[in-house]
């Protein structure tokens, strides 16, 4: 159903189109594949968002994305300075405040609430301007955060400040330390969150569940906000994703995989679970009243 002006077309049946419309059919959409599948839908979404001159920010683990249709690029790599300082971050107005920076380093550190208070306190009276200086601080915050605080946590809070366009690409390509990536989504989520007329592509979004920093990103945007829309792309077939509110693009995968997202989606066993071979998806959606599954081929090729 084609409801809003933000309605996208995602598959080609005979001669109808079939569309994914967030007004109408929820403002997060899952699309689970495998190799390069979902990488390839949300490009192929992002690029009809452009059109309605809307923003682009994309969380890309696996290097897979164009960079030319991006006005700002964050490489997030092991060992290499991001600026990503939620203290910072909030100096330079891209965090809303500093409460919000301790809680980043909350979740990260696995602070308590009585330590997030007392760090939150320090950053205000200016004893803390940075989440280095928190590591060393001698209160029992510094000494919680020293527990697990590295020298790759050390150089990944150094650097520049990062300007936000835009459009921004944030690409974990060359990072292999899952705690990285986490703490890169996290503050990243955190800056872009209240964003309008933006469209967020994940992907791989199961991969970044895989930490309490990622974990807790995730909700950040996905909550539903109008003129906000988020594609979330894996290929795995995790709980934790498919639990998330919102339709599913169901693209070729194993039978007993597809079988499982179609489980998870709630459709009955029968001719609504239609084996999904190469080229083709099934969307998966619902009203307050009815559950819809519509098939077809996706609209480019290869």
């Amino acid at each position: 159903m084609k409801y809003s002006k933000l309605a996208v077309k995602i598959l080609e049946y005979e001669e109808r189109e079939i569309h994914y419309d967030p007004v109408y059919h929820g403002r997060t959409l899952k699309v689970v594949g495998i190799d390069d599948d979902p990488t390839r839908v949300i490009d192929y979404i992002g690029d009809q968002f452009l059109e309605k001159e809307y923003g682009l920010i994309f969380f890309d683990t696996r290097g897979k994305y164009p960079k030319e249709k991006f006005d700002t690029i964050i490489e997030i790599e092991d060992d290499k300075p991001t600026g990503l300082d939620p203290i910072k971050m909030v100096k330079k107005g891209l965090l809303k405040d500093f409460y919000t920076a301790a809680t980043i380093i909350q979740t990260i550190y696995g602070l308590d609430r009585s330590l997030t208070d007392k760090l939150y306190a320090d950053i205000l009276r200016g004893k803390v301007n940075s989440v280095a200086g928190a590591a060393k601080s001698k209160e029992q915050y510094g000494e919680v955060i020293r527990e697990v605080y590295t020298a790759l946590d050390e150089t990944f809070f150094e650097g520049e400040v990062p300007k936000l366009g835009k459009t921004i690409l944030v690409d974990f390509g060359k990072t292999y330390s899952i705690s990285t990536v986490g703490m890169a989504f996290l503050i990243l989520a955190a800056a872009i969150r209240d964003r309008r007329n933006t469209l967020i592509g994940i992907d791989d979004a199961a991969v970044l569940f895989y930490t309490t920093p990622g974990s807790a990103a995730i909700p950040l945007l996905t909550q539903p906000m109008r003129g906000r829309v988020t594609v979330l792309g894996s290929r795995y077939v995790a709980e934790n994703l498919l639990n998330i509110p919102g339709p599913t693009l169901v693209l070729y995968n194993d039978p007993d995989l597809q079988s499982m997202i179609y489980e998870a989606n709630g459709v009955p066993q029968g001719d609504m679970r239609k084996h999904v071979l190469k080229g083709e998806g099934a969307f998966v959606w619902r009203t307050t009243q009815t559950l819809e599954v519509e098939f077809g081929k996706l609209p480019f090729e290869g």
